[in-house]
């Protein structure tokens, strides 16, 4: 007991030396490497595999230049080191939501909301701990969103793990047909289920995908920076963190819409398969004819039909059709 005591006070003494340096040149933890999880070079490998971070970090010491988690790691103690540094080689478990939540991070991400990713779309419930990680093991923390640094790598279809393109690359690693992620299948759907479907349909015209039109239809007209040659993200439409809307679908244009340039915000609310107001945050007719005039009911307007059953004419991922 005392030699692994003195143990502690030595190592606690090199981190205050050298700030938790491996072979006295480069951090085992660094923001600007974009490495926040410890490996087994944790203070040269003596501090790897103990689950007790006290023993070295005393709380009025770390993250004295973070200011935006320094008091919430003060308030909230040791409980938060696993989220941000991974298990240091224990059995300790990373909790993500002990910070990021309504309280503490309210905007990072929005999580409010009955519905979010349970990898079932239509289940409510808020996420926890596990359901973050499947998608960021290992962020940088930096309050910048990289795709290639903030999101889980996981195999392209070739089951290489190549860098992601885009957001809708990432989702499509998961959504499709053939090569889903183990522990992570997505069973018991149609064959045409926009679920598993979607990688093949991204290429489609109303697939807000790889377009492969011009835009020239009568109901043609977009808002803010979007063009009938945009590549959508599914992030434009669909939420991971909470939403009011089933599937999964924005109910807020405050969340989403990365290209619609508009300083207000507005509602977005699905009643079945009216998904009225999701369509006209986009779309703008340019010619006013049916509904074109009519409000949604959030304060826009510029679709054809307000109400009913869009579904009827517009289905997800249709090839044949000349718009979602």
């Amino acid at each position: 007991m005392l030699a692994n005591r003195l143990l502690m006070m030595l190592l606690l003494i090199v981190v205050a030396l050298t700030g938790c340096v491996s072979g006295g040149e480069e951090p085992t933890v660094s923001v600007a490497s974009g490495n926040l999880i410890l490996n087994e070079n944790h203070a040269d490998g003596g501090a790897w595999g103990l689950p007790d971070c006290d023993a070295c970090h005393a709380l009025s010491a770390i993250h004295k230049k973070a200011d935006l988690i320094r008091n919430i790691t003060k308030d909230k103690g040791y409980d938060t080191c696993a989220g941000c540094h991974g298990s240091n080689g224990t059995s300790i478990a990373r909790r993500c939501i002990i910070c990021h939540n309504t309280a503490d991070l309210p905007t990072a991400p929005r999580q409010q909301g009955r519905f979010s990713h349970h990898y079932t779309s239509d289940v409510a419930g808020s996420m926890d701990d596990a359901h973050c990680l499947s998608c960021h093991d290992a962020s940088d923390m930096d309050g910048r969103f990289e795709l290639n640094q903030d999101l889980k790598h996981y195999p392209d279809q070739n089951q290489l793990l190549t860098n992601y393109s885009s957001l809708s690359d990432f989702c499509l690693r998961c959504h499709n047909r053939d090569h889903q992620q183990p522990g992570y299948e997505i069973t018991d759907t149609d064959f045409y289920d926009p679920l598993i479907a979607i990688e093949e349909a991204f290429t489609y015209v109303d697939k807000h995908g790889a377009i492969d039109g011009l835009g020239t239809r009568t109901y043609a007209g977009l808002r803010g920076d979007y063009r009938y040659a945009s590549e959508v993200p599914c992030t434009d439409c669909h939420a991971m963190h909470g939403t009011e809307n089933g599937g999964l679908v924005l109910d807020s244009t405050a969340t989403g819409f990365s290209l619609l340039n508009e300083t207000q915000t507005y509602d977005v609310i699905t009643n079945g398969p009216d998904y009225t107001q999701l369509c006209v945050v986009c779309h703008l007719m340019e010619t006013i004819l049916e509904d074109g005039a009519t409000d949604s009911g959030n304060g826009l307007s510029g679709v054809h039909q307000v109400g009913g059953d869009c579904y009827v004419c517009h289905s997800h991922g249709e090839p044949v059709q000349a718009g979602m």
